[in-house]
């Protein structure tokens, strides 16, 4: 099924509703959530939504947001990048979800981590912390590795779930030594490139700068960041990172969201099976409180995508203010793009907002 635009009456969506939408995005960038998003909902192959709000910055002469804008997409990478090149190699047979990682790198089973397994990684139950400010002393993807290698865990591997940027790190080097070549390549030949997404890419030239949206204002690099990602570690590993700093619009995540619920297929190029689609987007062994497939990010009552979206929807969202769900049930989905974090990554209004948001976009439809 290839996307193409239509009436949102064509698929059971009522405009009115859907102004109602607007209407809230409007009222938060009023409020100074964000200063400006990009909005597309499409359901059976049909886009039926895909505005643009806002402005670059608050100031009244900034650039006005465009539907084709680039954000940084922040944790969004994880989906996108590594967990589809984990969904690629595992079909290959160069990857196999329960061996060890040390069985890929040898020096990993230190400090009592030789039982973590990529599946482990994937569900961030591996013990490993949650994050840590490796890019103060650490500088390319070699240092990261090595200090992570070293660290001691702060929970029993697989009874715990904490979302983990230092799993994701580790895991973008098993991918990278099992496929022989760096994960931004890797990406670009085996999903970017066949499914057309042109404005997909990590590190974007200085000669599109003017078309992505600046994100927090850090004076230890200058001043407001545009362009180059945002996440202190992922800019510290020179820009290409499992975990963050990939660069995408909505129209591109949207025929990456399609290819997915297509079954893994788009305009007659094949990225990954249905099977391992449905593998990675079911629920993992229960760890208390979490809501996890393998990669993903699974519905529940409090997640943001709201309360109205089947129980198997799945989804992911970006420190920068980013999210993507599909529900397969109703063959949905909304990529919500914003940059909340400019000028401040103290402003949390999103957090609130896009469960309201999703669940307005959801009873919009029939």
């Amino acid at each position: 099924m290839l996307l193409r635009k239509a009436p949102p009456e064509q698929v059971g969506f009522s405009s009115e509703k859907l102004r109602a939408v607007y209407r809230l995005l409007n009222d938060s960038i009023a409020a100074r959530a964000f200063p400006g998003a990009v909005l597309l909902i499409a359901k059976d192959g049909l886009v039926v939504s895909h505005r643009a709000f806002g402005r670059f910055t608050y100031e009244d002469n900034s650039p006005r947001m465009e539907t084709d804008t680039l954000f940084d997409l922040a944790s969004l990478t994880k989906v996108v990048t590594t967990t589809t090149a984990v969904m690629i190699l595992l079909e290959e047979g160069g990857l196999d979800l329960d061996e060890c990682v040390a069985g890929y790198i040898p020096e990993f089973a230190r400090e009592g981590k030789a039982r973590i397994t990529i599946r482990h990684l994937l569900t961030h139950s591996s013990g490993l912390p949650g994050w840590a400010d490796l890019y103060r002393t650490c500088r390319g993807k070699a240092a990261f590795l090595s200090r992570i290698c070293e660290m001691k865990l702060e929970y029993e591997t697989g009874t715990r779930s904490v979302y983990s940027d230092l799993g994701i790190i580790a895991l973008g080097a098993v991918l990278e030594r099992c496929s022989g070549i760096s994960l931004d390549t890797f990406a670009q030949r085996r999903i970017f490139v066949p499914l057309r997404m042109q404005d997909t890419m990590f590190n974007p030239s200085e000669e599109i700068w003017n078309r992505i949206a600046p994100t927090e204002e850090v004076p230890e690099r200058g001043g407001v960041v545009q362009g180059q990602v945002h996440d202190e570690n992922a800019f510290a590993m020179g820009g290409i990172a499992p975990h963050a700093g990939l660069f995408s619009t909505a129209g591109d995540l949207a025929i990456f969201a399609q290819m997915l619920l297509n079954g893994g297929g788009y305009a007659g190029k094949r990225i990954v099976q249905k099977s391992t689609i449905t593998l990675f987007t079911r629920p993992q062994p229960p760890i208390e409180g979490e809501h996890r497939g393998l990669g993903w990010g699974l519905w529940s009552e409090d997640c943001s995508a709201g309360r109205h979206f089947s129980p198997s929807s799945y989804g992911h969202t970006g420190f920068t203010g980013t999210s993507l769900w599909i529900d397969p049930e109703r063959s949905l989905f909304v990529i919500l793009l914003t940059h909340r974090v400019h000028p401040t990554r103290d402003n949390t209004q999103l957090l609130s907002l896009r469960p309201r948001i999703h669940d307005r976009i959801a009873l919009s439809c029939d």
